[in-house]
C-alpha cells in the first residue's frame, strides 16, 4: 500500500523524485533497512534513549541516502506516527504486549523502524511506477 502512495503522491504533487532512480539503489535501501532493524534487536545500548537516537538518526541518514524529498519524508512521519499510535491501541486491548515497554505501551524505538521501512517500500514502490510507466511508453511507441 506504502509503495503505492509514494507514486500517487509525487504526481499529485508534481514534483518527480528523480534521485537514484535505479534497482541497485533500491538493494542498498532495503540492505541498509535489514541493518537498522537488525540494529534495534540485536546490538546493546546503555539505554533505551541512546538506542532511540541511534535508530533515529540511522532512520534520517537513510531517508537522506535514498530519497530526499519532501513528500516522502512527510509521509514517512506521517504513517509512521499512524503506526506507532496503531501499535499502541493492539497492545493497550491486549491483542499482544512487549516484554519491556518504555514509551506507552511501546518501545521508544518503533516509530524510527517504521519510518525507515516507509522509506524503503516508498523507494520500491516508486522503482516498480518507473518501470511500469517506461514500459506503458516504450509499448506505445511500438504502436505508433
Amino acid at each position: 500500500m506504502i509503495g503505492l502512495l509514494y507514486p500517487c503522491i509525487d504526481s499529485r504533487l508534481g514534483e518527480p523524485h528523480k534521485f537514484k532512480r535505479e534497482w541497485s539503489s533500491v538493494m542498498r535501501c532495503v540492505a541498509v533497512f535489514v541493518g537498522i532493524n537488525h540494529a534495534s534487536a540485536k546490538v546493546d545500548f546503555a539505554n533505551n534513549v541512546q538506542l532511540s537516537l541511534t535508530l533515529a538518526a540511522l532512520s534520517i541518514g537513510l531517508w537522506w541516502t535514498f530519497d530526499r524529498s519532501r513528500s516522502g519524508f512527510g509521509l514517512g512521519v506521517s504513517i509512521a506516527l499512524l503506526a506507532t499510535l496503531a501499535t499502541q491501541l493492539l497492545v493497550y486491548n491486549g491483542v499482544f504486549q512487549y516484554t519491556s515497554p518504555d514509551f506507552l505501551y511501546i518501545r521508544s524505538w518503533l516509530p524510527c523502524i517504521f519510518f525507515a521501512g516507509v522509506i524503503t517500500m516508498g523507494n520500491i514502490g516508486r522503482q516498480l511506477a518507473l518501470v511500469r510507466n517506461w514500459n506503458l511508453f516504450r509499448n506505445s511507441t511500438l504502436l505508433c
